[in-house]
């Protein structure tokens, strides 16, 4: 079995931000501008991510797959032209989730999360 690399570790939550494991990153809890309007909150956990990503060698391009929870799932539109504008074609299988946050910020605070997939190999 290969290394599996745990990294952006929290111990008071008993979660690591991204794992490392063979070909591929997970990266989990991308969230940012909690409390602001949903576009501000895409925005943020799109540039959450991205450092994530960053921080492993990795871009926005090399995410082959994403879960974005959504306390409102109507607002997928504005998700959708926050992808349109930073993943520039290279769009990841997504998958859209309505649910209650179990978050401080109750109902005005975070409206949407986001986890991906990135593939670390050579593209083909």
């Amino acid at each position: 079995m290969g290394e599996i690399i745990r990294t952006d570790v929290n111990e008071e939550w008993a979660h690591a931000g991204i794992v490392q494991a063979g070909d591929f990153a997970y990266i989990g809890y991308c969230v940012g501008n909690i409390g602001k309007p949903i576009k501000d909150q895409i925005q943020g956990a799109v540039n959450h991510l991205e450092k994530r990503l960053e921080s492993i060698g990795l871009g926005l391009e090399s995410v082959v797959q994403m879960d974005c929870l959504f306390r409102d799932i109507w607002n997928i539109p504005v998700m959708e032209e926050v992808i349109k504008e930073r993943f520039k074609g290279h769009y990841p299988v997504r998958k859209s989730i309505q649910t209650e946050f179990a978050h401080r910020g109750g109902e005005e605070g975070l409206l949407f999360q986001l986890d991906a997939v990135a593939y670390k190999g050579q593209a083909g």
